[in-house]
């Protein structure tokens, strides 16, 4: 049956193998990922140019760019910070699992987890100080509760807009606004309760900030005395700029001057004051090697630095461009002014030269220097500076009205879901829910492409009836059992969205899926809901997800955190989602 495949059928296969295969071994970021797969498309001829430029201009691209908008008016409007003033002051670990998630899921139905995961990172972590419960058992509930609620509406994640895209194009139906509400109601309603009979499975990581709590853990000062024979050399000649064990990164001069980083062709003067980083053990010999003397007091602390140089911890996220080098090889620390002076990972500080060490994918890292935008670096880190969050007032409730609009009128068609959307859009603007720059920069320009991308593969699947041979596999292989071939695409869904994207992982299978719900002739929606749900069903791993990936560092989980709670979470949602799905929608 393969060997009927068109020579576009086979491009499309090699497209998908070589797309997983670069997800998984490659740092390569998405949106260029996403280029180079619509590239090869159009110049192989997989599809024509009108083809390729219509997922472009599909209204559900459109959409996905419009709710960043609808996001900003919700953060900038105080939502977030409404909800985390009620999270209550619990005394036990489940009722504070129970105070979390119920909250965000209902949140993440109508904003995205990238917002949701970043703005409540920090605010959990000062709940669970406040709570005295560990925060590695709060931020895995964290990210499942904003997983749960993404699926209950079809703007919950791009993923179901996706899925519903599809569904609309096969089968000239509209998808409504709350088509997965019900199944999705009962995975939050499981998942939630599963959470909370396993919570004795969360586990009690050590967290970064515990790691570097002490900057004289990690950073060591020793003085140069008036009579040392350094004094007038380079610290390049002095050999003083990368030592037996450390690397010097600061050097504060006595009249309070601050050097950082510190070039190859910096002055020694009597006075100044080294700071270290490194093994200290190795540092201190430095005292004996080149004449140095111990500095009177431990310097380096926040409240010292000059008010333009600040301590910042950030996550290495999974595709940072940092992954796999070491500072000292690479020119990050002088384009952005600052130093690395301390790596942790799983929760534990690395004993090694900090500039020398492999930065891994959920490392955390602590910089001194000229304080960094989060905005800029957004691919590669993800910064635990505490944000001001927006207080609630008047302009709260305003922007809450408008979504319940938005919902209301694409809920029951009075509008389509790109008109409501462009009309709330519109609305946060005018009511000043968020202002023209707020609004610029909220939105996910990189992640547009990514859902563009995924849009011109799933269609490629499609119009190279790749979809329709694989479908007619699967019912093969199913004897012609609905039910079990819904099983089986939901199974596989599932498990291999834990390792590569769910949205590329709804691109490939929904067309198969339509397809197989044809040649059955079976409920088209029954397909579509269930795997709608499955594609978004990664607990397991802490790469299955941007949630799981975004709170794996600030946690200091281990990799196999994940799948102790997550592997039964995976189970008890598949059961769920396909039990309720074909109640509700009858195969």
């Amino acid at each position: 049956m393969l060997f009927s495949l068109s020579l576009f059928a086979w491009i499309t296969i090699a497209i998908i193998a070589a797309k997983v295969a670069i997800m998984l071994r490659s740092k390569l970021p998405g949106d260029m990922l996403a280029l180079g797969i619509i590239t090869t498309l159009l110049l192989t001829g997989t599809l024509t140019q009108d083809e390729a430029l219509s997922c472009f201009s599909s209204p559900t691209v459109i959409i996905v760019g419009v709710l960043f908008v609808l996001g900003a008016g919700m953060v900038h409007s105080g939502v977030i910070h409404l909800i985390s003033r009620n999270l209550g002051n619990p005394k036990t670990l489940k009722i504070a699992i129970l105070n979390l998630m119920v909250p965000v899921t209902l949140l993440s139905a109508f904003l995205n987890s990238y917002t949701i995961i970043s703005l409540f990172i920090n605010v959990v972590r000062v709940w669970s100080k406040k709570i005295k419960i560990p925060l590695s058992q709060l931020l895995i509930p964290l990210s499942y509760a904003s997983t749960l609620g993404g699926i209950c509406t079809i703007i919950g994640t791009p993923t179901n807009l996706l899925v519903a895209n599809f569904y609309e194009t096969g089968t000239g139906k509209d998808m409504r606004f709350f088509a997965p509400l019900i199944p999705g109601l009962a995975c939050v309603v499981a998942g939630t309760l599963l959470t909370i009979l396993l919570r004795r499975l969360l586990p009690v990581r050590k967290s970064p900030e515990e790691s570097f709590e002490s900057s004289k853990n990690y950073t060591v000062e020793l003085l140069v005395p008036t009579d040392c024979d350094r004094i007038g050399m380079t610290v390049e000649e002095a050999k003083l700029l990368n030592v037996t064990g450390g690397h010097l990164i600061e050097i504060v001069r006595f009249d309070r001057e601050i050097i950082s980083p510190v070039p190859n062709d910096e002055f020694i003067l009597g006075g100044d004051r080294l700071v270290y980083t490194g093994k200290i053990e190795d540092i201190l010999q430095l005292r004996v090697t080149h004449g140095l003397v111990n500095a009177a007091h431990h310097v380096f602390s926040v409240n010292e630095l000059d008010k333009n140089r600040k301590l910042q911890m950030a996550n290495v996220s999974m595709n940072s461009s940092l992954a796999g080098q070491c500072m000292a090889n690479c020119d990050f620390e002088e384009k952005h002014g600052v130093v690395l002076i301390a790596v942790a990972r799983e929760g534990e500080r690395i004993n090694e030269i900090p500039r020398e060490t492999i930065i891994q994918p959920g490392d955390t890292l602590l910089f001194e220097g000229t304080k960094m935008n989060p905005n800029e670096l957004s691919d590669d880190l993800h910064f635990f500076d505490q944000i001001a969050l927006p207080q609630q007032g008047q302009k709260t409730y305003v922007s809450m009205l408008i979504l319940l609009a938005m919902v209301v009128l694409s809920g029951s068609n009075v509008m389509t879901l790109l008109n409501s959307a462009l009309l709330a859009a519109v609305a946060m603007l005018v009511t000043h829910c968020c202002s023209v720059e707020q609004m610029q920069r909220s939105i996910n320009w990189k992640l547009i492409m990514v859902f563009a991308g995924s849009v011109c593969l799933g269609k490629a699947i499609d119009a190279t009836g790749l979809s329709h041979t694989l479908g007619e596999i699967v019912t093969i292989a199913s004897g012609t059992n609905p039910l079990l071939a819904l099983i089986i695409i939901c199974l596989f869904a599932t498990t291999i969205t834990e390792f590569i994207s769910n949205t590329t992982a709804a691109a490939v299978l929904i067309p198969i899926a339509l397809d197989i719900a044809h040649v059955m002739n079976a409920n088209p929606m029954t397909f579509a809901i269930a795997l709608m749900i499955s594609v978004s069903s990664s607990f397991a791993t802490p790469i299955g997800s941007e949630a799981n990936i975004m709170i794996y560092g600030s946690g200091g989980y281990k990799f196999t955190d994940f799948m102790k709670i997550g592997l039964p979470m995976n189970l008890v949602i598949l059961a769920t989602n396909l039990l309720v799905t074909c109640l509700v929608y009858p195969l």
